[in-house]
């Protein structure tokens, strides 16, 4: 088989950005494809050549598989690498590449149509010998198959979307009241996201390990696996931390789960990198959960421990070349430990946030990878996935990778957009965690108490700092001699700093020359700022001394707090209002989105916590629930439209 010479990615974000690195590395010329909302974005930067492929929505750029094997025609491109997500796992996009000549760098199209399928893929595991759970996988489809198998199964139970991944089109069903209403809601988030709403059921394992095995095939029909990745710390079945070793892993048990792993690849003629994913419960029985046809997310941690580029692989397989290592050369050192950051906020539910990066400064530090495709500027869409990107720590232990990696994520400045930044460092910490004894139940078990995961409201130093800066930034607006001057400094400013609905009054006293003294309710803090330069701040609060990144426009202010970033907003001259808020009967879309189901109409009487809108956006659905007893009185969206964070949708009497 010839060489490659040009790989053009069709994909987006932190992963076309990691392909592109070994790629262009090892001499590969590169070419990046991308929408109208990533014109600018780091992973078009990179590349050689970029090629825009249409309109932000993926249905007409990222899924659109005419426009991107035209553009590697038109560049001249030989092989195309898919990355993850988008059309990764899709026969269709393989088998058009064949079609084009173009080498597809993944497995077989047999191998991704069969193992995309829940449905087909645990048939076929289970004719291979691989151990499965309980459940239903068969061709009919209708509500009552369904609900008379989820009688035969149990509960609870899972719901899954059979083409699915990622979390989406899955629910967990304790009772069968709730299952027609969950079978709806997993077949319209199946349909919208894979194009296909079949559903598979299974029996719902009692806080399982969520453990993976690494396999990679070449085309002279060697297949290998490279140990175990453990998964198990999730939100909404998506995967938050991952790491290898698994903590609870013996050499017994890594054997006999990497030749499950090896009889499911045989089954189908596996060729390239692919994942077995399995559930493994307390004691030590695992089954078959599915096969990730493709590069996961979370291959850095096994490349960490191995020493081995898995994409360098899937280059040199994709060009017929044998796998350079064979089953007992293979070997695991130290630790490495992954987080997943998102650009979401937990105290909403996890609900994914929209925005602009007004600073993104990632800790660089020995022992620390960082896996991302942001520069500052780069509005974040509702039009995609709200991964940002990853941070990886490697130790020779499991517990220096911890260490190692709390501090990177304490110190890595993200500012502009809410993230899960405190959710990562208080899972970090958890005493739980840190144990190695947890499972895919942690979150709701050990963690649903987690000050992360309520509303922040800022301290009496956070508001102190706020004041300090809103001050500085006004007394700044003036050259001297005028700066900062008033005609009486004994009186100190009282200042109303906001942060989403609520207020908070803070007095300065500002004397020239001397540190301020802050008042916030009934602490007082004497403030002196050393330096400050628009992006860090150098202060001295209490006789302590620290730097934090901020950014501050029109009186609103960005503040990282470390771990996370805090908005706070100068309301001093602003009229005082009655926030409105669902509560209120005014129901406000809590990010940009799509309107994708609309269940109410003016006039109708609606209860409180009756579903009224169902808003799509990065991929997943949000219900959005009235907030009082009334009468709709306006409903100003309908089916199809964008609409804007805080937009109001409509308006209960």
């Amino acid at each position: 088989m010839p060489a490659l010479k040009k790989i053009l990615i069709a994909n987006r974000g932190e992963i076309a950005c990691r392909i592109q690195r070994t790629a262009q590395a090892l001499g590969y010329r590169t070419v990046a494809v991308f929408s109208e909302a990533d014109a600018d974005a780091l992973h078009v930067r990179m590349a050689d050549e970029a090629v825009a492929i249409g309109p932000a929505p993926v249905q007409l750029s990222y899924l659109n598989i005419p426009a991107i094997i035209d553009a590697a025609r038109r560049t001249g491109a030989d092989a195309i690498h898919p990355g993850y997500g988008f059309l990764s796992e899709n026969a269709e996009f393989a088998l058009a590449c064949q079609a084009a000549g173009i080498t597809f760098i993944g497995p077989s199209p047999e191998a991704i149509e069969l193992m995309g399928s829940k449905r087909l893929s645990k048939l076929a595991m289970i004719k291979a010998g691989v151990p499965c759970i309980k459940g239903y996988q068969g061709a009919e489809q209708d509500d009552a198959t369904l609900s008379r198998e989820a009688e035969r199964i149990g509960y609870p139970l899972m719901i899954k979307a059979s083409a699915g991944g990622g979390g989406r089109g899955m629910r967990l069903v304790h009772q069968a009241n709730d299952l027609l209403s969950q079978i709806r809601t997993a077949r319209s988030e199946a349909l919208h996201g894979f194009g296909s709403d079949e559903l598979i059921l299974e029996q719902a394992l009692v806080d399982p390990r969520h453990v993976e095995i690494q396999l990679f095939g070449d085309q002279q029909g060697h297949l290998i696996y490279l140990g175990e990745r453990d998964c198990s710390i999730q939100r909404r079945h998506q995967k938050v931390i991952e790491e290898a070793p698994c903590p609870v892993m013996t050499d017994e048990l890594r054997q006999a789960m990497g030749e499950a792993a090896l009889k499911a690849g045989r089954a189908v003629n596996y060729v390239g990198a692919g994942t077995v994913e399995f559930l493994l419960d307390a004691n030590g029985q695992f089954y078959f959960l599915e096969m990730n046809t493709r590069l996961q997310v979370e291959h850095p941690v096994t490349e960490l421990i191995t020493g081995l580029d898995l994409v360098a692989w899937q280059l040199h397989v994709a060009e017929g070349l044998p796998l350079p290592l064979q089953q007992d050369q293979v070997q695991l050192n130290g630790h490495a430990m992954e987080v997943r950051l998102y650009a979401e906020d937990p105290a909403q539910g996890f609900l994914p946030q929209t925005g602009h990066i007004s600073a993104w400064e990632p800790a660089l530090q020995a022992g620390i990878r960082i896996d991302h495709g942001l520069i500052e500027g780069q509005a974040i869409s509702p039009f995609y996935d709200p991964l940002l990107g990853k941070l990886i720590a490697h130790g020779a232990t499991r517990e220096e990778a911890r260490r190692k990696l709390l501090r990177a994520v304490q110190d890595s400045v993200l500012l502009g957009i809410q993230s899960n930044q405190p959710l990562l460092a208080g899972l970090l910490e958890h005493p739980q965690f840190i144990s190695g004894e947890f499972s895919t139940g942690f979150i709701p078990t050990h963690f649903a108490d987690h000050h992360c995961l309520a509303p922040h409201i800022p301290s009496a130093e956070e508001l102190a700092i706020a004041a300090a800066l809103f001050y500085q930034a006004s007394a700044q607006a003036y050259r001297a001699p005028r700066a900062g001057w008033r005609n009486n400094a004994s009186v100190p400013l009282t200042y109303r700093i906001g942060r989403e609905d609520q207020d908070w009054p803070v007095e300065l006293n500002a004397v020239p020359g001397e540190p301020y003294r802050i008042q916030v309710g009934t602490r007082t803090l004497e403030l002196q700022v050393i330096q400050s330069d628009g992006q860090r701040a150098t202060l001295m609060i209490d006789g302590i001394r620290r730097c934090h990144a901020y950014r501050l426009e029109a009186g609103q202010l960005w503040l990282f707090t470390g771990p996370g970033s805090l908005r706070l907003v100068d309301r001093t001259h602003a009229l005082v209002s009655t926030q409105a808020g669902v509560s209120s009967g005014t129901l406000k879309a809590p990010m940009d989105g799509a309107i994708v189901d609309v269940l109410v109409s003016e006039g109708s009487l609606v209860t409180k916590g009756q579903l009224l809108v169902v808003l799509e956006a990065m991929k997943m659905e949000h219900p959005l629930k009235s907030g009082i007893d009334g009468v709709l009185k306006r409903l100003q969206v309908q089916v199809g439209d964008q609409v804007k964070n805080r937009q109001i949708l409509l308006e209960v009497e």
